[in-house]
């Protein structure tokens, strides 16, 4: 597997940011790597990672339904979602699953904008 400047596994390792839009709210999502942060214009743009999130009950369980009546749900819906990021590649690929995933629940992907180059709008 390639090797980045500072010895980083994967190939490119270069910043995506995508711009999301739900109902009157902008979501922005940066990956860095395996990193995700999201931050939203109600909160300041203050940056959070999925641990930070206020996740709702009843979208978790439609996704996950083995999940249902459990104490833990949260906490083990944020480790399936960081096993996933990890089993993607590329930031290109978590980018893919994101503006995927979130389609499902309503989010729509504006703005993509790749390793700071000027933002594509995404159709």
């Amino acid at each position: 597997m390639e090797r980045n400047k500072r010895g980083e596994e994967g190939c490119c390792r270069l910043m995506i940011t995508i711009l999301f839009e739900f109902a009157s709210e902008k979501i922005l999502v940066t990956i860095k790597g395996n990193n995700i942060f999201f931050s939203s214009t109600d909160q300041g743009a203050i940056q959070s990672t999925i641990d930070g999130l206020k996740l709702d009950y009843s979208g978790v369980i439609k996704e996950f339904p083995d999940l249902e009546g459990k104490d833990n749900w949260r906490e083990e819906t944020i480790k399936r979602f960081k096993k996933k990021i990890k089993e993607l590649r590329t930031e290109q690929d978590r980018a893919d699953y994101i503006i995927y995933d979130l389609k499902k629940f309503g989010y729509v992907a504006e703005q993509i904008q790749k390793g700071g180059f000027r933002p594509e709008k995404i159709k």
